[in-house]
């Protein structure tokens, strides 16, 4: 199964999704962008050289889903053996192991501290040009959120079996 982000004028990631390791992120994943979801949202935090990060309904990283999936990772139970290894694609969460919704990131350089922290579902396979160009957009605010100050916008989220 293969995932195409397209973000404005930047262009196309391509990641192949793991639904073997993360069997309920990557069902979720997939409904969640073929409805159309992601389409308009901004990559609304950007870490350079950590992560860039997209999926919060009013691009607030605060902003709750409304609904949360069981953590498919090793701290929460589950053999989820995926590294966060630059071009991973993971979701994001609250402290709580069980609180991932909408909200997922990209890793942009190696974030081993993640390993069994997070659940990964799918690694990129193309466009690391793009995921390098959104991570150098200039940001503000306190380090570990980094809100872009022209944010990059998701044109379409593709799923092809």
């Amino acid at each position: 199964m293969e995932c195409r982000i397209v973000t404005g004028d930047f262009g196309e990631m391509v990641f192949t999704l793991y639904p073997q390791y993360a069997p309920l992120t990557v069902e979720s994943f997939v409904r969640v962008a073929r409805s159309g979801f992601f389409d308009g949202l901004g990559w609304c935090r950007i870490v350079k050289d950590y992560v860039i990060q997209s999926g919060s309904p009013d691009d607030d990283i605060m902003t709750d889903s409304g609904f949360h999936l069981k953590g498919e990772f090793r701290e929460n139970g589950v053999d989820n053996p995926l590294p966060h290894i630059r071009g991973a694609l993971s979701m994001a969460r609250d402290d709580g192991f069980d609180t991932a919704g909408t909200q997922f990131f990209v890793v942009h350089r190696d974030a081993h501290k993640l390993d069994g922290r997070y659940a990964a579902f799918g690694q990129m396979t193309a466009g690391f040009d793009v995921l390098d160009a959104i991570a150098g957009v200039a940001t503000s605010g306190p380090e570990t959120w980094n809100k872009p100050l022209n944010m990059p916008v998701i044109t379409r989220v593709e799923i092809t079996e």
